[in-house]
């Protein structure tokens, strides 16, 4: 499975390496990606996920039930392993 937020659909993007020399080669920035669990109160269960520290802050702002909607809305959650 790719390196995609569950939460916020962010992946890894493509830039410039900044180089003083003639050599003109791509890099690849990563996102910074966890696996966490989270305890899902209106299901009553535990989830696990991947998530960005963006989407750790998005969880924290909006909560958890808000954020599991808005990645289904999207796409973004597929599949979430329910322990």
């Amino acid at each position: 499975m790719s390196r995609i937020c569950q939460i916020t659909g962010k992946k890894a993007m493509v830039g410039n390496n900044v180089s003083h020399s003639k050599r003109h080669t791509k890099r690849t920035f990563e996102v910074n990606l966890f696996e966490r669990k989270f305890y899902w109160v209106e299901e009553g269960c535990w989830i696990k996920i991947k998530v960005s520290a963006a989407g750790l802050r998005l969880i924290n702002k909006i909560g958890l039930d808000a954020a599991i909607k808005r990645g289904l809305e999207t796409g973004t959650l597929r599949k979430c392993t329910i322990l």
